[in-house]
Parts: structure tokens; C-alpha cells; sequence
């Protein structure tokens, strides 16, 4: 009984620190926009942008001005882990900008590729410009708009990319649209023939069964990365097959290590943790445009 409760408080606190919960500091900025309230908080040399949750704000984004370049969270670093699966990535397209970390990121590693970049919300724009140092430029695209007609636009007009992100949360979850199989599937039409997507969502969610029936549905395999530091997981699909021998992507990873050291991304770590075995509920529905309960996430 003594080593169960050990092993609960240990995963409690786990939790509790590597879900992005509100911070402490003075609010800097405040704002209502046309889809939620917006606050930019400052704690010494951290700044974090925050969204309301009912009664509550949870960090979506942070930086450390002292080293802007370091990934302050654990979710952000796991989504570099699709670089694990497509080398020298020419077209990314990142749903959710934040405070701009990834797209940065990427911008960073390959000054060559066109990064586009979807946010629904121009308060947050303007909010990752402002306050978090992010720039774009005619390779570094934004487009202020809901995914879905992005998406619809960029695939009739043959739009492919070799990466696409998927980071897309409110106050409270992903926004329900952009988690039926209808909305996958388009993604993965988008994708080149080596294209690979990665889509961060929760590791504990009254919607884990069915997001997951959701993918297996449109992608057919998938890694379920998961690492107990963090309470998200990241969802790794390509179309074209993933290794059932992880071992395979080790001299990627250690590639990779160099480049990403000023991110402190221990990729190297992250091979061992890519799982392809089925966690969940097979027989969950799959969500749908017609069938998409965001009332499950009430108690997640």
C-alpha cells in the first residue's frame, strides 16, 4: 500500500509540473479576443502567454529571455521527435501558433524550407510578435484563419507538405473540428509521399479512446509517444510506414542531438519511448463531423 501511494503522488506530481498550469508573475498584458481571454504574464525573465479555462488561465506558451531559444516545455520538445521521420523537411504547415516557439524553431534549423503557419486568433499574433520575439518573412507565412478552411483551400489548390503540426488548443482542448476523421484525412492528402504528421494532444483524456480509434482510422498505424515527464502525448503518422524497429531511427537521433542542442530537445532519449502498441478502446467510435463530443472532456 506504502509503494502504491509513492508511486500515486509520484505520478500526481508529475503531472502537475509538466502540464502547462498557470504561472506565477505579473500580468503584463490582458485582453479579451473574438475567441478567448488572453493574458501575457512576466515572472523574472520568463514570460508566458496564457489562455482562461473556465475560471483559471494555463500557460499555452513560454520563453526565458535569458536563452529564448531553450523549449520550456516538454510537449514542445516531444513534437520535434517528427524530425525523427523526415530529413530536411522542404514544406511544414503548423496549425496554432502560440508564442511562435516550434515554427521559430524550425524557421532556425531550415532557413530554406516555407513554414506556413495557421492561428484563427489575431490577438495571439500579435501577442507572439510583441511580447515572445517571433518574426515572419516571405518563407515564414501566417495566415490568420480557422484551420479547416485553410486546409480545404490549400488542398484544392495541391498544396503538399513534407511536415505538418498540429497544436491547435483553447482554453480547454483542441477545438472539436479539428479532431474528426474528416479534417485527418484531409491532412493526410496533404502530405508528400515522405510527409509525416504530428499532432500533440493529452496522454489522460475522457476523448483518449477516441482520438486514438480516430487516427488508426485515417492513418492506419501511428506512434503513441508518451514520456512520464509530461502529461501530453504526441501522435507521429506517415503515410508511407514507420519502422517497427525503432532502433532504425538511432543515427537520425544522434544527428539530430547536435542541431537541436540549443533547444534542449534530448532526442536521442525519445527513440526508445516511440510505442506503436494499442493503449486504448478499439472499439471507441471514431469522432466525426456529425459525432464529436466535447462534453466528454468535462472530466478529463
Amino acid at each position: 500500500m506504502r509503494n502504491l501511494l509513492v508511486c500515486c503522488v509520484l505520478f500526481l506530481t508529475c503531472f502537475l509540473t509538466s502540464f502547462p498550469t498557470q504561472a506565477a508573475g505579473r500580468v503584463v498584458h490582458k485582453e479579451r479576443s473574438l475567441y478567448q481571454t488572453i493574458h501575457v504574464v512576466k515572472d523574472r525573465a520568463k514570460i508566458c502567454l496564457q489562455f482562461s479555462v473556465r475560471r483559471d488561465q494555463r500557460n499555452q506558451s513560454c520563453i526565458d529571455t535569458r536563452n529564448p531559444q531553450e523549449m520550456q516545455f516538454s510537449y514542445t520538445k516531444m513534437m520535434m521527435a517528427a524530425l525523427l521521420l523526415v530529413e530536411q523537411p522542404e514544406s511544414v504547415l503548423m496549425i496554432g501558433l502560440g508564442g511562435g516557439t516550434i515554427p521559430t524553431a524550425l524557421h532556425e534549423l531550415y532557413p530554406q524550407a516555407i513554414i506556413d503557419v495557421v492561428e484563427i486568433d489575431p490577438a495571439v499574433v500579435r501577442m507572439a510578435r510583441e511580447y515572445f520575439g517571433f518574426t515572419s518573412d516571405e518563407r515564414l507565412r501566417v495566415y490568420e484563419q480557422d484551420a479547416r478552411v485553410f486546409t480545404r483551400r490549400a488542398k484544392k489548390k495541391g498544396q503538399r507538405y513534407d511536415l505538418i503540426l498540429l497544436d491547435a488548443f483553447n482554453g480547454e482542448y483542441i477545438p472539436e473540428h479539428l479532431m474528426t476523421r474528416e479534417y485527418l484525412e484531409d491532412n493526410r492528402q496533404m502530405l508528400t509521399e515522405r510527409g509525416v504528421l504530428a499532432a500533440n494532444t493529452f496522454a489522460v483524456s475522457d476523448l483518449y479512446d477516441h482520438e486514438s480509434a480516430t487516427y488508426a482510422d485515417v492513418f492506419g498505424t501511428f506512434y503513441n509517444f508518451k514520456i512520464w515527464q509530461s502529461a501530453n502525448r504526441v501522435i507521429l503518422a506517415r503515410p508511407a510506414g514507420l519502422p517497427e524497429d525503432t532502433d532504425v531511427l538511432k543515427p537520425r537521433a544522434a544527428e539530430l542531438q547536435r542541431l537541436l542542442k540549443p533547444y534542449n530537445v534530448p532526442i536521442r532519449r525519445y527513440v526508445k519511448d516511440l510505442a506503436g502498441r494499442k493503449d486504448w478502446d478499439e472499439s471507441a467510435r471514431v469522432l466525426t463531423d456529425q459525432y464529436s463530443p466535447a462534453n466528454l472532456l468535462k472530466n478529463r
